[in-house]
């Protein structure tokens, strides 16, 4: 998985969701994130740490921060955190998955940040704004407002796991410079067909944790809050997903806890397509990367109110 150093405690989630993050290093995998398999989704891990790099280059790919409720008042957020991955589809819009922006306390409030790394900027706000989560958020990212799937959670065959934030554009601007990743064609994965897939040069970016690490106290997934990226291979293509390899043996890398909603690019054309966004894959974050697809009637019909498709 992408390599990244942070601190995130897992919030209590859907059992059905995918490689999702929250507060605090995670320490261990609950029962409820081992269920993440195909239905909805948990919000998605970190890039692993074989044979990933640092991806400072890849400015469309952000992080989502979040504050939120601990203590029964949501009146006053008193959690920060970045939570999941993500990227700028246009000037103002941020693609991610719904898992991540589901099942929250009432009053939570999402950001968006560019930063290469996100956890040291929110490090250096909780000592410049101590007991101010909102004022660490702002520090570091430019808050919007989330639109998730109306149908989400759906179906195994396909759950809907797809959510943007809007954003205001100049806000964005003024902080960052990127050029917005490029969506794929309809059905455009359908057409080049599994042999040409297969052929095809893939990567995967994020700011999730490490694969499992283990210890005394069983099972750690160290880092993220770093944007990384790493190569993976073409596995298989099914109606609403790609499931891409990312066996260390194969010269892959990999996506794990707090990649969740992050993307996935297949060199086509000589041009780096969003292919698909990261959602869940196996516990230990070493073997497969489960990934929605873009490309889809139905991820389309999602994006068509927000976005230009081609």
């Amino acid at each position: 998985m992408l390599a990244a150093s942070h601190r995130r405690n897992i919030r209590p989630t859907h059992p059905t969701k995918g490689f999702f993050l929250t507060a605090v290093r995670v320490t261990a995998i609950t029962a409820a994130a081992c269920a993440a398999v195909l239905a909805a989704a948990l919000p998605s891990s970190a890039i692993n740490s074989y044979n990933a790099t640092p991806a400072p280059e890849r400015t469309e790919v952000g992080a989502l921060v979040a504050t939120w409720d601990n203590d029964d008042n949501p009146a006053t957020p008193d959690r920060v955190d970045w939570v999941c991955s993500g990227t700028m589809i246009d000037a103002k819009t941020f693609l991610t998955a719904a898992h991540c922006t589901s099942d929250w306390p009432a009053g939570v409030r999402f950001y968006v940040s560019l930063d290469q790394d996100v956890q040291a900027g929110l490090d250096a706000a909780a000592k410049m704004y101590p007991g101010d989560p909102a004022a660490q958020a702002n520090a570091v990212a430019v808050e919007g407002t989330a639109h998730t799937h109306p149908d989400y959670p759906g179906p195994s065959s396909d759950p809907h796991d797809i959510a943007v934030i809007e954003l205001d554009a100049a806000k964005v601007a003024s902080r960052w410079s990127f050029t917005p990743a490029t969506l794929p064609a309809a059905n455009q994965l359908d057409a080049l067909g599994p042999q040409q897939l297969n052929s095809t040069d893939w990567f995967v970016a994020g700011y999730g944790t490490q694969e499992a690490a283990n210890g005394p106290g069983g099972q750690t997934h160290p880092g993220g809050g770093v944007r990384m990226k790493a190569p993976v291979t073409f596995d298989a293509l099914n109606d609403a997903w790609v499931r891409l390899a990312m066996t260390a043996p194969q010269g892959n890398g990999g996506a794990c806890y707090g990649d969740s909603g992050g993307p996935n690019f297949a060199v086509i054309g000589g041009r780096n397509i969003l292919t698909s966004t990261t959602i869940t894959g196996d516990t230990p974050c070493y073997a497969t990367n489960v990934t929605y697809r873009l490309d889809t009637p139905g991820a389309r019909a999602f994006l068509t109110p927000f976005v230009k498709l081609p």
